[in-house]
């Protein structure tokens, strides 16, 4: 059986990773600051443990005990003032001992908006209110592409309307790009919590992306 440990387990993205894995008969180890919420799911199969992607033993142990690390964590500073960026040489030096998959919930922003154009965040229209976060999971990304470890990771940017601002509804497709915004033909970018999950489940279950970044769309 598949275990896959998701950092942020409980969140927008990955809990919706969670209930497709567990769809599909996978073992999940759900990994957050406050451990099982009230309300969490029962089910054959998940685990919730208390923790932290900053914590280096810990993740250690996970990447000795699943077959691959998600990390769906906001880029953003945490409470305490650390960085998610920082927990990636304990995270990718982790894997590559155990031969661990390493996926990462990443951000539309650092895709670029037409072939040779600029990225999403360099736009004149990017909230400047978003570009610390955005920036973020940019250099994030930069860094796991000048990685030196080996690790198998891989990085996928959802669809440029896509959060919990905007659910959508499950249609069970998607289409996969490489560093270029997916758009509709009507010029919109977006892609629901479900078919999120269905595409990060599917690079699981049938890996095709090593060490890259990927998008997802309709």
């Amino acid at each position: 059986m598949t275990t896959i440990a998701i950092f942020g387990g409980t969140g927008y993205a990955g809990s919706a990773i969670r209930d497709e894995a567990l769809r599909r008969g996978f073992r999940v180890i759900s990994v957050t600051r406050s451990g099982a919420p009230a309300d969490a799911p029962q089910a054959p199969g998940l685990e919730f443990r208390h923790g932290n992607v900053h914590d280096a033993a810990l993740v250690g142990r996970v990447a000795a005990e699943a077959d691959v690390i998600v990390v769906s964590v906001r880029f953003s500073p945490q409470p305490d003032g650390n960085r998610l960026i920082d927990a990636f040489p304990a995270l990718t030096s982790a894997c590559a001992a155990d031969g661990t998959r390493l996926g990462v919930v990443g951000g539309a922003a650092s895709l670029l908006v037409s072939d040779g154009g600029p990225r999403l965040i360099d736009t004149p229209e990017f909230p400047d209110a978003f570009k610390p976060e955005a920036g973020s999971a940019a250099d994030t990304l930069d860094l796991l592409r000048a990685d030196a470890t080996g690790a198998d990771w891989f990085f996928v940017s959802p669809a440029r309307e896509f959060g919990s601002y905007n659910p959508g509804e499950p249609l069970g497709r998607y289409r996969v790009g490489g560093d270029v915004l997916l758009t509709d033909e009507t010029g919109k970018s977006n892609i629901s919590g479900a078919d999120f999950a269905l595409a990060i489940v599917d690079e699981i279950d049938n890996p095709v992306h090593h060490r890259t970044r990927f998008t997802v769309a309709y």
